[in-house]
């Protein structure tokens, strides 16, 4: 990759001040950043983990990025990614160069209560993450390595991704 190409800009976070749980990934997919929207890739996993997790509430027909967001904030999850900006070719963490981490100290989220990382390299910055949240009033929150939902990550079954997610959202309040 030239190292004069122009950085990449992340979406906006999904977050109120009731968020419970904020969900990091790394970086959006190619696709989400041309859609503007999180997790827009048809073969990525969360928005299905997420309706196996709430069975009772499903995810508003269509696919607009403001129901979905308002759908999240309502079960108490928030939304963002570790990385704000930086260079990339494709969709692939082990492409991602350049990268600057978002401003986790300027959230708005007194209720926050746990951070789960999204796969391995949003994983990779949970202190930092952890550091910046302490620094502006938040007590030392755990933090959670999840399976990544990215078609990329298929080691793992549907059922087993949906069992660690599950396991994360109920120890917080988001399942029963």
């Amino acid at each position: 990759m030239p190292s004069d190409a122009p950085p990449l800009q992340g979406l906006a976070p999904v977050v109120s001040p009731g968020t419970v749980v904020l969900v990091l990934g790394s970086f959006p997919s190619a696709r989400s950043l041309a859609q503007g929207r999180y997790y827009a890739h048809p073969q990525n996993h969360f928005w299905k983990i997420l309706q196996a997790l709430w069975p009772s509430h499903p995810l508003p027909p269509g696919t607009a990025s403001t129901e979905r967001a308002d759908w999240l904030l309502q079960h108490g999850l928030g939304l963002w990614d570790v990385y704000g900006r930086c260079a990339r070719e494709g969709s692939l963490d082990a492409s991602i160069r350049d990268a600057v981490l978002n401003d986790f100290a300027g959230l708005d989220v007194p209720r926050l209560a746990a951070i789960a990382h999204n796969g391995a390299e949003s994983f990779r910055h949970a202190p930092k993450v952890i550091d910046a949240l302490r620094e502006s009033g938040h007590g030392v929150l755990p933090a959670y390595k999840l399976p990544s939902t990215s078609p990329a990550h298929a080691a793992m079954s549907f059922d087993h991704k949906c069992e660690a997610w599950h396991t994360v959202f109920a120890r917080h309040g988001l399942v029963a």
